[in-house]
């Protein structure tokens, strides 16, 4: 089984520090300390949200068990595991209140950001409750933002970032497309509204990969595993409109196992 590179970097210190105890006093403090916490900062996709199993201490930002990070924390025994991620987050957001656990000692970072910003509840909310025109219209001005001020947000996230913690493997997820078109959908958006809503999808995930490239960070690409699970297929890993409301549009438990999970670990 491949280790991941943050697990396989983990794996190798504790190897080290192994033979190193075997040795003498001398090369033991030569060692250098290995940079080994994970640190999951982000919105509703990295907090859980619809997936459950929520931590009651997390409040309103309802973190959940279920949620990628907690699942590959559990999995791979990190050193130090701090969840900040938080329901309805935004670039500020993150940078106001998720950014405290970062410091030198952080070896792995994760982070889905950027949907908030650009309006996805807002857009949504047009989207069912209005016309097909007035959707159309909020996807553009959405798509608008996403090209020309999440840019310089998503900057200053990762930058700070950085900062903090210099000697992190940064690792940043994307957004699943919402449908699948031509799919098992007798009614709700037409087809015209849930294509538009892909593409801004697209747009989001290609302005986010571009901007993690040039600080140096890693994209994980979650449409791949989310192919053939979108709404509207037979098998769907996200919500549609459903109750709690704040569940509508979020992925499942099956999503973020399923889905984000497996990308955040071939990429951590």
């Amino acid at each position: 089984m491949r280790l991941s590179r943050f697990a396989a970097s983990v794996s190798a210190t504790l190897l080290t520090a192994g033979f190193v105890l075997a040795g003498t006093g001398a090369a033991h403090s030569a060692e250098p300390t290995a940079a080994t916490g994970y640190v999951a900062l982000g919105d509703s996709y990295s907090s859980g949200v619809g997936a459950g199993s929520y931590d009651s201490s997390s409040g309103n930002c309802k973190r959940s068990t279920k949620s990628y990070p907690a699942l590959w924390a559990a999995a791979h025994s990190s050193a130090a595991f701090s969840f900040t991620a938080c329901s309805g987050a935004r670039t500020g957001d993150v940078l106001a209140n998720q950014l405290a656990p970062l410091s030198a000692s952080t070896g792995l970072v994760s982070i889905s950001v950027g949907g908030n910003d650009a309006g996805f509840a807002d857009v949504m909310t047009t989207c069912v409750l209005n016309s097909e025109s007035a959707c159309l219209q909020r996807v553009q001005e959405a798509r608008a933002y996403v090209a020309n001020t999440l840019p310089g947000k998503l900057d200053q996230v990762y930058s700070a970032i950085s900062g903090k913690a210099p000697a992190a493997h940064v690792v940043v997820l994307g957004y699943p497309r919402l449908y699948k078109l031509n799919g098992s959908c007798i009614a709700g958006l037409s087809e015209k509204e849930r294509a538009a809503l892909n593409a801004a999808s697209d747009d989001l995930n290609a302005t986010t990969a571009k901007r993690a490239a040039d600080h140096g960070f890693t994209f994980g690409d979650v449409t791949t595993t989310f192919n053939g699970h979108e709404i509207c297929s037979s098998d769907s890993w996200i919500h549609s409109v459903s109750w709690p409301i704040e569940n509508s549009y979020h992925p499942t438990a099956a999503g973020q196992s399923g889905g984000y999970l497996p990308v955040f670990t071939s990429a951590a």
